[in-house]
């Protein structure tokens, strides 16, 4: 399976934050933005992957994460020349998925939390169809929502509907077989001159393909996409990585742990960052081995 993370958005919403850079490189408490959805990927067991990012902004990118060989993963660049939607990362990643199977992540979500790892395998082990996943939020409103039948298939999914049908709101975390290459092809813009993931969806869920995986407590989806929500992001990592005492997103750690990388290699990660706290805590985790 390939993995795509869709890093490319101006974050207009944000200025002027980002005019002199890009929503995914700003920082979310201890680590840039782009860690999260690269961790979701490498913890889904996904190691080659396809960011794709804003006109002039590649050099940035490859600065912080290389070709991915820190973290045991295979990393590669491709440029969104036009703001054309969230589907347009599959026109623009045709030929690095090939026939495999995909897994899309958002460059603004942050996903956490005990049992995620046996979530994200649960997802990329369909066969056949798309998986998504399914959040439950108080307001859903601003979402786009999914409604679940008893056997976990949708029922309907709607974007930013005024009368949502359920309460279960869906992360940009998006799991597909390689015939969506061809439904992407298919779709036309939207009112708003876009290619919606939810016209991706919408497709599979018309051939009953479409299959939800909740994610109920103690599950964290956050997403940054504005000023506020960035804000509380941050806090929420800050207050979780303090009582649980690990660090979320950490990308030497993942690789570590899913034995991306050796010993040698997360010990040299701690010594390039040993003035830090997070490279204090990678030091940690090559002194204690656990």
């Amino acid at each position: 399976m390939k993995g795509i993370i869709l890093a490319a958005g101006k974050g207009t919403r944000m200025y002027p934050m980002t005019l002199p850079v890009c929503k995914p490189l700003l920082p979310v408490y201890d680590k840039p933005l782009i860690y999260y959805p690269l961790a979701v990927l490498m913890q889904a067991g996904i190691r080659d992957i396809l960011l794709i990012v804003p006109p002039d902004e590649m050099y940035s990118f490859i600065k912080l994460l290389g070709d991915g060989a820190n973290f045991g993963v295979n990393l590669t660049y491709r440029i969104q020349y036009e703001q054309r939607g969230i589907a347009d990362a599959f026109l623009i990643g045709r030929s690095f998925i090939g026939e495999d199977h995909v897994c899309l992540v958002l460059g603004d979500n942050i996903l956490c939390g005990d049992g995620l790892n046996q979530a994200l395998h649960t997802a990329a082990a369909q066969n056949t169809g798309a998986t998504i996943f399914g959040y439950h939020v108080d307001d859903p409103r601003p979402f786009g929502v999914v409604e679940i039948d008893p056997d976990g298939r949708a029922r309907s999914i709607e974007e930013k509907p005024a009368q949502p049908k359920s309460h279960y709101a869906v992360p940009g975390v998006y799991f597909y077989d390689s015939s969506v290459l061809d439904v992407a092809h298919g779709i036309q813009p939207s009112a708003r001159g876009e290619l919606e993931i939810t016209a991706v969806n919408a497709q599979y869920l018309r051939e009953g393909l479409l299959r939800v995986v909740k994610l109920e407590q103690p599950f964290v989806w956050l997403d940054a996409g504005n000023a506020k929500s960035l804000l509380t992001a941050a806090n929420t990592v800050m207050r979780l990585q303090k009582q649980e005492g690990r660090l979320i997103g950490c990308l030497e750690e993942i690789a570590w742990r899913m034995g991306y990388i050796d010993d040698e290699t997360l010990a040299r990660c701690a010594s390039k960052l040993k003035n830090t706290a997070y490279g204090a805590y990678i030091q940690g985790l090559c002194e204690t081995g656990k």
